[in-house]
């Protein structure tokens, strides 16, 4: 690969290195097209989430030093977008904050990740995804009844901190063609976290949503949007919202007549609360006769919504995963490819370095 092919081909990144979801989001930039560079501090060494740093090529440099501040300030005047994840105020007292960067190039892109954002009165306290989530109403509404669990740390961290900040990065480089000048972006996950929940929250405004878990359509709450156990003990998961959906349910788990203890037929169960514990009974009873894949094959032709719940090791293996190019192997192990995907512009196929890196350096000139 000898030229950058992504649709943000010719679009510079430095990346001041952090954790988490900062990273993410450079990762994701680097494998649509951009050069990123990641510049890290002397002496560095491999992190346990490695392969968050893949597809972009690093450089140490000591920010704390007189030299290093000038060697970056220097990279910034050939630079689009600055991508940062410490906590407020770092930036400022290294002299390589906004003000000092756009100094030197007034239509940089001045991206800040944090987990509080930059004011209030949490701003620079620590956090992780799960203290973000529990300030949102998301910890409190994910989980079972019995008590709020995390969906590991996709929501606060990737979804609400790495999607966002890439959305504020493009929407600033877009507003930049028309104004000339950049601006800062101030990414914040639990202000992300909190917009991924704007349906709940919609829902619950207007009485349609019960704030208690596992009371509602899409928290395990109904029989038909939950996981059962199989013969085997591994899963499957209905999420067989619509009517038409919910008959091809019925219809796969061979139900017929009435629900157990009711004149309720299965067909029309959905419309009757009453009869939902039978009924949910009824499907844990009915997919614990056959092996997970036996149900998987059985309802693969369908619009049932029925999907076996595959391990980490099971996942890009799948059929429609492998046909997609859903997973690429780098470092010999399974890592997920770029998404979306583009007709004119393909994005770049993940990688651990070389050639791409060479190339990202020679294009910054420092190759």
């Amino acid at each position: 690969m000898t030229t950058s092919s992504g649709p943000l081909a010719g679009i510079r990144v430095l990346e001041l290195t952090g954790i988490g979801p900062a990273p993410y989001a450079c990762l994701l930039l680097a494998e649509l097209g951009a050069d990123v560079l990641r510049i890290e501090r002397p002496g560095a060494g491999p992190s346990v989430t490695e392969g968050l740093h893949r597809s972009r090529p690093r450089l140490a440099v000591d920010l704390r030093s007189d030299e290093g501040r000038e060697r970056l300030l220097t990279l910034v005047e050939r630079a689009d977008v600055l991508v940062e994840g410490f906590r407020p105020g770092v930036t400022e007292r290294l002299g390589i904050g906004p003000d000092a960067c756009r100094e030197r190039n007034p239509r940089l892109v001045y991206a800040r990740m944090t987990g509080w954002g930059q004011h209030g009165p949490l701003a620079t306290t620590s956090g992780h995804d799960i203290t973000y989530l529990a300030l949102t109403g998301a910890l409190h509404a994910t989980g079972p009844a019995a008590k709020p669990v995390p969906a590991m740390n996709l929501v606060a961290d990737m979804g609400g901190g790495s999607m966002f900040l890439i959305v504020g990065i493009l929407a600033a480089l877009l507003e930049r063609q028309r104004s000339g000048i950049g601006q800062v972006v101030d990414a914040a996950m639990v202000d992300g976290a909190s917009s991924l929940m704007t349906m709940i929250y919609d829902m619950f405004g207007h009485g349609l949503w019960r704030d208690a878990r596992e009371s509602n359509l899409l928290d395990g709450g109904v029989p038909w949007y939950d996981t059962y156990a199989c013969a085997d003990g591994r899963f499957v998961a209905v999420g067989a919202l619509e009517p038409q959906f919910y008959a091809q349910l019925i219809q796969g788990l061979g139900l017929t007549g009435t629900v157990p203890g009711s004149e309720v037929e299965y067909a029309r169960a959905q419309s009757h609360p009453e009869v939902w514990p039978a009924l949910r009974s009824a499907f844990a009873a009915t997919f614990a006769t056959r092996t997970r894949d036996e149900w998987a094959a059985t309802f693969a032709a369908t619009d049932a919504c029925v999907a076996p719940v595959l391990s980490l090791a099971e996942a890009p293996e799948h059929p429609h995963l492998r046909e997609r190019g859903v997973f690429s192997t780098v470092d010999g192990h399974a890592q997920p490819t770029v998404a979306p995907r583009f007709s004119r512009t393909p994005g770049l196929p993940p990688a651990p370095g070389t050639e791409a890196d060479e190339q990202t350096l020679r294009r910054w000139g420092l190759a």
